[in-house]
């Protein structure tokens, strides 16, 4: 019960925010004159980034770079690229570099703080995402973001905080975006075992995005916390359709069928999750699930060698 996702749900979040909008000096153009510049590659670089041609946008970018040394900007939708291909020590040397030439740099800092996250440095990421709000205090990624790198350093109660001012500042008319925030602090709730608060928040996000498996899996967990297993099989159950090879959804939702006394039901959701994981190469997991059915299966027919007693 206690993998709430948030690691895989801050990821997700954080890329989404942050790559959907590239500087505002990288513009697509086209190139109408003899002489390639600097500009022109770093617009084809862009255009190829937003096309999701990570590594093609990375030579363009390297071509800006070799006519205009000091070309901060190609220096940050470099670091751009890099984080779409998770390589994050790369994306931090770039924007660092970019910062260098541009101290003031919004979206260096922004994605800088982002890598530094990704690579688990949460201190750093936090300061970067501190600056972030300096230069911007009206743009919600950055308030969001550093939120996230709170969550993971365990400061659940000022990620909360910087949660609920990036609400303020987001677009509402961002319905998929604001699922994402209504889901992390959801899930901060919830590791301060504020049960009501996460079970409201996980319900916005369902309301607003309703095929996002991961605010069902959580607020799952919040039904199993408050010992309403109905409702843990019912979110379970609705992972899984939405995401079928979710092993640790089967896992949950096996707990939670054996609780009400679904025995069937549970073997049958252990032995689909040992598959998932062995087929995903998660062998302590997998090698976990095989325990965990064995004490079921031993469990289940003491009770009923008992009931025929």
């Amino acid at each position: 019960m206690s993998d709430l996702w948030r690691l895989f749900v801050s990821l997700i979040i954080a890329l989404t925010f942050v790559f959907l909008t590239p500087s505002a000096h990288s513009l697509p153009i086209s190139i109408t004159h003899t002489q390639i510049t600097a500009s022109d590659f770093l617009g084809l670089g862009v255009d190829k980034m937003r096309r999701g041609n990570y590594q093609e946008a990375i030579e363009n970018f390297n071509q800006a770079i070799e006519l205009e040394k000091d070309f901060a900007v190609a220096y940050s939708d470099r670091c751009l690229a890099y984080l779409q291909l998770q390589d994050y020590h790369q994306a931090v040397t770039d924007c660092t570099q970019a910062i260098n030439f541009a101290p003031d740099n919004f979206e260096a800092y922004l994605n800088r703080g982002l890598a530094l996250y990704r690579q688990g440095d949460y201190p750093a990421a936090i300061v970067d995402h501190n600056r972030a709000v300096t230069l911007k205090p009206y743009d919600f990624r950055a308030y969001y973001n550093r939120g996230l790198a709170r969550a993971g350093e365990g400061k659940d109660s000022e990620a909360i905080l910087d949660f609920n001012l990036a609400l303020t500042q987001i677009p509402q008319r961002s319905s998929l975006l604001l699922a994402d925030i209504y889901n992390d602090r959801g899930l901060a709730h919830l590791v301060l075992q504020d049960t009501q608060a996460a079970m409201l928040d996980f319900n916005l996000a369902i309301r607003l995005n309703a095929n996002d498996y991961r605010a069902y899996f959580n607020r799952a967990c919040a039904c199993g916390r408050n010992g309403d297993d109905f409702g843990a099989v019912r979110d379970f159950s609705q992972v899984i359709r939405l995401n079928p090879s979710n092993a640790q959804a089967y896992v949950n939702r096996g707990v939670a069928h054996y609780r009400l006394g679904y025995h069937l039901a549970a073997i049958a959701d252990l032995q689909k999750a040992s598959e998932y994981y062995g087929q995903q190469g998660k062998k302590v997991a997998y090698e976990k699930t095989l325990d965990l059915l064995k004490n079921l299966r031993e469990q289940i027919s003491s009770v009923t060698e008992i009931a025929l007693f």
